[in-house]
């Protein structure tokens, strides 16, 4: 008599075939949360990175600003820095002045070491205005590179100093038109990402004192 060879019944290679198939539903979930938090993470390093170089020009900019009029349509003044609400076709406010140490090494570039810049806000991009000459001729359109994007606010205050009398409380100023740096600017931006971020910057006016 011949014995029973061993096997698999229909319903036991069915119920491996279902196991194995939650199991494969399973590892794919897992597999695409993994890809898309990955792809996300990398998205906001890179919104970060974009934060952070813009601060970085900012910074940069403002640390070097130099009591230096520049020529507005083509006529001279005697205003050093200038800043408030609406300046240069901002949504928000605006923020003009001249910076120092614009590298050109040995001078053979056919320009200076100065260079006039402005930041505006126009439709949720935070702009950084700038051109090759510190004082341009009528009619002039400055260069546009964009810092940043989905920027909901841009503002700027500006610290004239203390007196004996307010030693002890910082006033900060929401529109400054000078012939002198202030001591400090601050500058406010609230993004669709990172909420409301604020630095604030001590000019060379200020450290001078």
């Amino acid at each position: 008599m011949k014995r029973a060879t061993g096997g698999f019944t229909l319903l036991e290679i069915i119920i491996a075939m279902a196991i194995f198939a939650m199991i494969g539903l399973a590892s794919n979930a897992v597999l695409s949360s993994v890809i898309d938090s990955n792809q996300l993470s990398s998205e906001k390093f890179d919104r970060l990175q974009v934060l952070q170089r813009a601060m970085l020009v900012l910074e940069r900019d403002l640390l070097q600003a130099v009591q230096r009029p520049i020529r507005v349509e083509g006529e001279s003044t005697d205003i050093v820095i200038n800043g408030g609400e609406n300046l240069l076709s901002s949504e928000a406010d605006g923020l003009g002045f001249v910076r120092g140490g614009w590298q050109n090494p040995q001078l053979m570039l056919p320009r200076s070491t100065l260079q006039a810049v402005a930041y505006r806000l126009q439709e949720g991009r935070l702009e950084r205005l700038y051109g090759n000459y510190v004082d341009n001729v009528i009619g002039y359109e400055p260069k546009v590179r964009v810092l940043m994007e989905d920027i909901e606010d841009f503002t700027v205050e500006f610290y004239l100093g203390s007196t004996e009398s307010d030693q002890k409380d910082v006033k900060w100023e929401e529109k400054y038109v000078g012939t002198k740096l202030p001591q400090a600017v601050a500058v406010t931006l609230v993004s669709k990402d990172f909420g409301e971020i604020r630095r604030e910057f001590l000019l060379n006016a200020g450290k001078d004192q």
